[in-house]
C-alpha cells in the first residue's frame, strides 16, 4: 500500500464522506445565503434572493462544484413561477454564466424541475440529498453529481439550494487521494458506479445484483453510497 495513502475501505470511504461533506458544506452557505432574506422579505417574482458572494464561491480555490444555486419552489396562487437562481462555470473559459433552461410550461422543451429527484426529495423528506452520475440534458450537458438540501422558512419549504460536481472532476480529485492497489467500485443507491479504480466498470455502469451482494460492501457516511472491492480476475470478491 503507498504510504500516506488510505486503502482500506473504512479509510476510503472516509475519504470520500470527507470530499463530499467538503461539497455540503458550500451548498449550506448557499442555503444561508438565501435563508436571511427570504425570512425577512419573502419571496417574490423577479426579485433575486442571491448576491454575489454566492456566485463567487464558484471561484473558490479547491472548490469541486461547478455550478451552485437556488431554486425554488412555485407557488402559483402567490405570483412565484418556476425560478432558478444558479451559476455555471463555462468550461471552456471559466467564466460564470447563469444557467437558463426553458421553464414554460407551454413549451416543447419544458422542465419541470419540480419532478427531479434532486428536487423532490428534500421536498419530501426534509433531507439532504445526492444524485449522480447522470447528464443533464435541461441544462449544462455535463455528467454531474447533484447534491441538494432543503431550503425552509418558517416551516415552509421554499426550494433547494444546490451544488453540481462534474463527475470527471470528482473521479481526478479522489483518485489523487486513495490508493488503487485493491481495487473497488463506488456505487450509489442504485447500483450505478460513481466512481471506479477497476478497468472491469466505467463510472456510470449499472452493476448486477447478484455481483453486489457477493462483495462485502462499506458503507459511506452521510451519503446513500458504498464501497464494493472488485477482484478483476473474476467477478467482485466473494
Amino acid at each position: 500500500m503507498t504510504s500516506g495513502r488510505p486503502g482500506a475501505p473504512a479509510a476510503v470511504t472516509g475519504t470520500v464522506a470527507e470530499v463530499v461533506e467538503g461539497v455540503f458544506a458550500t451548498v449550506a452557505e448557499v442555503r444561508d445565503a438565501a435563508l436571511a432574506p427570504t425570512a425577512r422579505d419573502g419571496l417574490r417574482a423577479g426579485r433575486p434572493v442571491l448576491g454575489d458572494d454566492v456566485r463567487d464561491l464558484l471561484h473558490r480555490p479547491g472548490q469541486l462544484a461547478v455550478g451552485l444555486g437556488l431554486v425554488v419552489a412555485p407557488r402559483p396562487e402567490r405570483g412565484l413561477p418556476l425560478r432558478l437562481e444558479w451559476w455555471q462555470v463555462d468550461p471552456d473559459g471559466g467564466r460564470l454564466r447563469t444557467l437558463e433552461p426553458d421553464l414554460r410550461p407551454t413549451s416543447l422543451g419544458y422542465y419541470d424541475y419540480t419532478a427531479a429527484e434532486w428536487f423532490d426529495v428534500p421536498r419530501r423528506t426534509g433531507r439532504r440529498h445526492v444524485v449522480g452520475p447522470y447528464v443533464d440534458v435541461h441544462g449544462t450537458g455535463r455528467y454531474l453529481l447533484t447534491l441538494t438540501e432543503p431550503v425552509v422558512v418558517d416551516g415552509e419549504f421554499v426550494g433547494v439550494a444546490g451544488a453540481d460536481v462534474s463527475v470527471r472532476r470528482f473521479e481526478s480529485h479522489l483518485l489523487r487521494r486513495v490508493d488503487r492497489s485493491a481495487p473497488f467500485l463506488l456505487l450509489n443507491g442504485e447500483d450505478r458506479v460513481v466512481l471506479s479504480t477497476s478497468p472491469r466498470e466505467l463510472v456510470g455502469a449499472l452493476v448486477s445484483p447478484a455481483e453486489v451482494a457477493a462483495g462485502p460492501a462499506a458503507d459511506v457516511p452521510g451519503v446513500p453510497w458504498r464501497l464494493v472491492p472488485v477482484d478483476d480476475r473474476s467477478a467482485l470478491t466473494a
